[in-house]
């Protein structure tokens, strides 16, 4: 089967051929269809953060300012640890597709169905590939009527850790929310779900977004580009901010500086694991934040998406030979929604 793998940590993502996987007891075989990129994929060729492959052993909490936990996850959640790679290591997690194979013992999938989801672990069982094998009881469930397959591989990881990153800041409502990096696929996610709690959320993007983010519901918009986004925060909440979301800084300085904006009794939520490290405003609450994949939330969202009230902002569409450069984009930052990239048509074969 074709599929994009590195060969070691931080080589080039290439276009590959590779055994098609045959699924264990209790897995199914998935034809994907669609995948969608998230900054984690790149992450994980890289060995983040420290030459580790990712793993998903761990449950999603809120870790206080001085315990953050061990193995952190980046921009959409996804952690790192101590399994050992296996090379060569398959890109990707998010895909949609059909059941090819079911693997022995009983399962609640059947070939033909319809199905989505995230993959791993283990690392580099990816999904940059035609053919990938998951366990049924992972986070894979059937594509719901009205949702097609590319806006369902465009879902998992960016609508998951939204819905999480939400119950994590705990904001009842009528509170605000300042997410940093909110045109990519988790912010725009995160900004709805966040409007329809009726939460006032400041987007902070990279260039002018007003129009595209006040349509996804944000109530002000912050070009950082344009200087430091906590000083723009105050000029549109004198009094600071609730919470923060922050999907974008790598370093625990970058982290405090946008944690400056956050009132006392607030709280502070970094999705790259460097909350724990920061200096932040006395009376803020620091969380690195976890994600914890399951079936039964992807299920939620995806009945939301094919309902028409909750979408899924879908910023490009690409050949599977060309998701290394759109890795290599992703890299940079700016991204405005989710990146798919297409393995089959329906009805192709």
């Amino acid at each position: 089967m074709r599929a994009i793998a590195v060969g070691a940590f931080r080589s080039y993502p290439a276009l590959v051929e590779l055994p098609k996987p045959e699924p264990a007891p209790g897995e199914v075989r998935v034809r994907v269809e669609y995948a969608s990129l998230n900054p984690s994929d790149w992450q994980t060729a890289d060995g983040f953060p420290e030459g580790r492959a990712p793993h998903d052993s761990q449950p999603s909490d809120g870790s206080p300012h001085g315990q953050a936990p061990h193995d952190s996850r980046p921009a959409d959640g996804s952690p790192h640890g101590q399994v050992p790679p296996v090379f060569p290591l398959v890109v990707g997690v998010d895909f949609a597709g059909r059941v090819d194979m079911i693997g022995g013992g009983d399962n609640r999938f059947r070939v033909g169905d319809k199905v989505f989801g995230r993959a791993g672990p283990p690392a580099g069982a990816g999904t940059y590939c035609d053919y990938v094998c998951v366990p049924q009881d992972a986070a894979i469930t059937h594509v719901p009527a009205g949702l097609d397959a590319r806006t369902a591989a465009a879902l998992p990881s960016a609508g998951m850790a939204a819905a999480q990153i939400l119950e994590a800041v705990v904001l009842r409502g009528h509170e605000s929310l300042l997410v940093i990096g909110a045109a990519g696929g988790v912010g725009s996610c995160l900004t709805q779900l966040a409007r329809a709690r009726d939460i006032r959320v400041v987007a902070a993007v990279r260039g002018d977004e007003r129009s595209r983010m006040g349509s996804l519901g944000a109530a002000a918009t912050i070009d950082t580009t344009l200087g430091p986004a906590a000083e723009s925060v105050r000029s549109v909440c004198p009094d600071g901010i609730d919470a923060l979301a922050d999907l974008v800084s790598a370093t625990p300085d970058a982290f405090a500086a946008h944690a400056a904006a956050v009132r006392p009794g607030g709280i502070a939520l970094s999705t790259r694991g460097v909350a724990g490290a920061a200096a932040l405003p006395e009376g803020v609450r620091g969380i690195d934040f976890r994600l914890d994949p399951n079936p039964v939330l992807l299920d939620v969202l995806a009945a939301g998406a094919a309902e028409g009230v909750f979408r899924v902002p879908i910023d490009i569409e690409l050949p599977l030979e060309k998701a290394p450069q759109a890795l290599d984009r992703n890299r940079t930052g700016g991204a405005r929604g989710k990146t798919v990239i297409v393995l089959r048509h329906h009805g192709h074969h």
